[in-house]
């Protein structure tokens, strides 16, 4: 594994001042985020200048119940190709569930949910893991999430979790220890003891992000500086192992150059503080010891049977239909908690689609976020941000609650615009023909 270095989040808002930053080795860019075939300049500049560029992506849920799709693997594989990236990294987490491995509509979450620490959600995560570094040109690193909830009857912690994912799979691990600080916050989970068990030989790099603390509960918001007991388990991680690379995370809400500067620094500064702990591994330039490959499809239980897919299944889509759609809690889940993360999907979906439709918070101002927490309530993201948008527009002008003409009318020349197949044309007559088409079409 080659040494990355010091490196940002790479975000198109913090672009230029990325660009400027002294001491930036290397940078991650959203996969989602970006096209093949339109790379951003400045992505395009930091190439030529020797910046590795590494894609991180957020919608394969490799540990959902349903094989990889083929179609993510390999829009993934296209942006590893063309950013020229040495390696591609995901999250061990689901992001949807239902369909037809629960014969129940499909559900998206919009965000990074936990697995449950069974062997069932192993055995599952394994093969996905297995089908997805089959489909990538380029080793495949795996992250650590945080959460906010905790699974029932779980069988194991998160190091030894992550442990046997590596050793059954010789993938390689990507440590978030803003997500390792979350855990202990929000399930009592001792850092310390998830870095003792980790296989740190394993290690691809480390990402390093802020939050903040409300009624008890620790949100990894990605938009606030990063707080101390953050560094302080860089600086544990650091004690025990060399991180190839280290990075820091920011996703909105950013300061100042110069703050993210200061916060690069103290970065560096806690790894050098733990650089000098006795008996420090240094992470191996293959797999872990002893597996591979060749390893891969000898673990312990094999190609998981289609009943365990079918059993996390009905057991995903039943806690992520309880967090977006308000059926009752699944037994053995904290009440509180899941109102919580359900609140906290809801905030993120207002987020995301006021970023993808940002004309809709513009033309219903302070009314945009209440609006579209009501309409959340009742109904559930099934296929995207983008389809997403456009049916809260729906909702509003069906649902009478636009009661100002001049609202509806834009609201409405807004949804017109986007739900057909082609751009409304400015010109009448061509207007007039499209609309007629529609009504004889219907007949």
């Amino acid at each position: 594994m080659e040494r990355l270095g010091t490196g940002i989040g790479w975000r198109p808002e913090i672009a230029d001042a990325v660009e400027r930053m002294p001491g930036i080795d290397w940078v991650e860019v959203v996969a989602e985020n970006v096209c093949p075939g339109h790379l951003p300049e400045s992505l395009r500049r930091l190439r030529e200048r020797g910046v590795t560029v590494v894609p991180h992506g957020v919608s394969l849920g490799l540990g959902g119940a349903e094989r990889p799709d083929a179609g993510r693997l390999t829009a993934l594989a296209e942006r590893v190709e063309a950013l020229g990236a040495p390696l591609v990294t995901e999250h061990i987490a689901f992001v949807r569930a239902g369909g037809p491995l629960t014969a129940s509509p499909r559900l998206e979450a919009g965000h990074l949910l936990p697995v449950p620490r069974t062997r069932d959600a192993l055995d599952v995560l394994c093969e996905n893991i297995r089908i997805a570094q089959d489909a990538l040109p380029v080793p495949l690193a795996v992250e650590n999430i945080a959460a906010l909830i905790s699974w029932p009857g779980e069988e194991m912690t998160e190091g030894q979790f992550l442990y046997d994912l590596a050793d059954r799979t010789g993938v390689r691990l990507l440590i978030d220890v803003a997500n390792l600080h979350t855990n202990h916050v929000n399930r009592a989970e001792d850092p310390a003891e998830a870095l003792a068990e980790l296989p740190l030989e394993a290690l691809a790099y480390v990402h390093v992000a802020g939050g903040f603390e409300r009624d008890g509960v620790w949100h990894d918001s990605h938009a606030h500086p990063v707080p101390r007991p953050v560094l302080d388990i860089l600086t544990d991680l650091a004690s025990r192992v060399s991180p190839p690379g280290v990075l820091l995370e920011r996703d909105e809400n950013f300061p100042e150059p110069g703050e993210l500067e200061g916060e690069l620094r103290a970065i560096r500064d806690a790894v050098e503080k733990g650089g000098g702990g006795a008996g420090r591994a240094t992470v191996s330039q293959g797999p872990p010891s002893g597996t591979g490959r060749a390893a891969s499809s000898e673990g312990s239980a094999g190609a998981p049977a289609e009943v365990a897919r079918q059993r996390l299944a009905l057991a995903q889509t039943a806690l992520l239909s309880a967090l977006v759609a308000g059926t009752p809690a699944p037994e053995g889940f904290d009440r509180v908690r899941l109102g919580v993360q359900a609140r906290a999907l809801a905030g993120k979906r207002a987020d995301v689609v006021a970023k993808v439709a940002p004309e809709l918070p513009l033309i219903l101002g302070a009314g945009y976020r209440p609006a579209f927490l009501t309409y959340a309530q009742g109904s559930p993201m099934t296929d995207g941000y983008r389809r997403d948008a456009l049916t809260f527009a729906e909702h509003l002008l069906l649902g009478g609650a636009l009661t100002e003409a001049r609202t509806r009318r834009q609201v409405r020349e807004w949804w017109l615009e986007r739900s057909g197949p082609a751009p409304r044309s400015r010109r009448p007559a061509v207007r007039l023909a499209r609309a007629t088409r529609k009504v004889l079409l219907r007949r």
